[in-house]
């Protein structure tokens, strides 16, 4: 079984997310968005008290709110591979600009090393095979991360409950983001759980049924005279 804890970390309460399976002593750490020391500390010290170690960095995307603490794990464990899509490297690097006049946020440096992600690139950490789906939309180099074999998809600020992400910061492209849903999540079976970059879990049952932006998935295959139980107008 995989277990899986959320943390909610800075002023954005970007979800970070720990996974790791039973014995395994690993685990994977998704979207590091730790702000302060103490939630720095929160985490490690969960982390300790599980007895678990972080074997990969998985990024979503290369906005601050996601970003911030990749440096302070990184300090606490040496070594830890860091995977991000090269697309947003632009966007990572435009962090501190994004918050100019915030002086004290503006100073939180988000330059690491990282391994360039590319579609259906799967990386082993925390015992689980995480299979990367590239989703261009909010940035440019969007990145859900899929564990088949526990139907479970960290889809970063692609797809959240009820709504998509937001495409009018920089590098935002609404058709690629559209296009990045209809065209792979939402593909993936139904019964997969998501636990997006901000607010709850969902699973792609439930956005398919009742996401207002994903109404597609809702509308019949044929006229609406030819579905079964509506009789024809003569």
């Amino acid at each position: 079984m995989l277990h899986t804890r959320i943390f909610k970390f800075n002023p954005l309460e970007t979800n970070c997310i720990v996974a790791w399976r039973e014995g395994s002593g690993t685990c994977m750490v998704a979207d590091p968005g730790m702000f302060s020391n103490d939630s720095t500390s929160s985490l490690v010290a969960f982390l300790e008290g599980h007895a678990i170690v972080p074997d990969a960095i998985l990024l979503t995307h290369g906005h601050f709110d996601h970003t911030w603490g990749v440096k302070q794990l990184l300090e606490r464990y040496p070594g830890i591979p860091v995977y991000m899509n090269a697309l947003d490297k632009e966007v990572l690097d435009a962090g501190p600009a994004l918050m100019e006049g915030r002086e004290k946020v503006a100073s939180k440096r988000t330059d690491f090393p990282f391994i360039p992600v590319t579609e259906g690139l799967v990386v082993e950490s925390g015992g689980a095979s995480w299979k990367a789906i590239t989703t261009p939309g909010h940035t440019p180099g969007g990145v859900c991360w899929w564990c088949e074999s526990d139907n479970l998809l960290l889809s970063g600020d692609t797809l959240f409950a009820g709504s998509i992400g937001r495409t009018d910061m920089m590098g935002g492209d609404y058709d690629a983001l559209m296009k990045s849903l209809l065209e792979k999540v939402m593909l993936l079976p139904g019964e997969t759980d998501v636990i997006p970059g901000h607010g709850q879990p969902t699973s792609i049952a439930r956005e398919a049924q009742s996401n207002p932006f994903l109404t597609p998935f809702n509308e019949p295959e044929g006229p609406w005279w030819e579905q079964d139980g509506i009789p024809i107008i003569q």
